[in-house]
């Protein structure tokens, strides 16, 4: 068992070792960091490892702790094509299919907490997504989960593909869901959201009064959670997406 480390906690230094570790495609046990204490000291080494490598705050992820308390995670490297996307491979790398959104009006913190009519109502757009996740944390999120809220909550990617009819968002779970690598069947199933709505996650988060009051702002592109688990993928190649109603997209892996 790797020992517990005795350093103090510093977001700083935490971001750096993540990004470190993620260019060299190593992971390390949770032991061997520094750990964060709670969800806002996760926040931080997050913020300092987006501002590191450039990642912008207007394309998220959305979840929710162990402890069901709603977080997010900026999506980087992040592609919007209507055709094919292009990301890196990394080793370890799992896919998601999700339902993104972009939002057409600004959800500003308040005092008064937002239905789910009003959140969707915010809406503008919704789309097919595709979630690359890569961790720099042997365990990812079941040690420390600040400790993987600061490697961003294991995003290592997204490609936002074709738009999608907006009421999807309250129709999809149930369709038929396909995923291929490179023509071998990876997914062949059901779509089904962790928690069986889409916009559950974001409607937690939109009513978190902690959050920044600069967030949740109209042009925002925001991803929802998993319609199919996460997938091992066995290396690079091309993953296509096929959800019934016609709805394609192709995610072209390099290494």
């Amino acid at each position: 068992m790797a020992e517990l480390s005795t350093q103090a906690f510093n977001p700083e230094t935490l971001a750096e070792s993540l990004i470190a570790l993620r260019n060299e495609g190593r992971k390390a046990p949770s032991a061997s960091f520094a750990l964060p204490q709670d969800l806002s000291a996760g926040m931080a080494a997050q913020n300092a490892v987006a501002q590191r490598i450039g990642a912008s705050a207007k394309m998220i992820k959305v979840a929710m702790s162990p402890d069901k308390q709603p977080v997010i995670a900026p999506l980087f490297p992040y592609v919007e094509t209507t055709s094919e996307a292009k990301l890196p491979y990394s080793p370890g790398t799992r896919f998601e299919v999700e339902i993104a959104v972009k939002l057409g009006a600004d959800l500003p913190v308040r005092s008064e907490a937002y239905t789910r009519a009003e959140v969707l109502d915010a809406v503008a757009d919704a789309y097919l997504g595709s979630e690359l996740l890569v961790t720099a944390v042997e365990e990812g999120g079941s040690v420390s989960f600040p400790l993987y809220l600061a490697d961003r909550i294991g995003n290592g990617g997204y490609a936002l593909g074709p738009k999608v009819p907006k009421t999807l968002i309250d129709t999809v779970g149930g369709l038929a869901l396909k995923v291929t690598h490179d023509s071998s069947p990876v997914y062949n199933g059901p779509a089904r959201h962790p928690v069986g709505d889409v916009l559950a996650w974001l409607v937690a988060y939109a009513n978190d009064a902690a959050r920044p009051a600069t967030s949740l702002t109209s042009g925002m592109a925001v991803t929802t959670g998993a319609l199919s688990g996460a997938m091992p993928l066995p290396g690079a190649g091309r993953v296509v997406v096929e959800l019934e109603g016609g709805y394609q997209m192709s995610v072209l892996l390099s290494a």
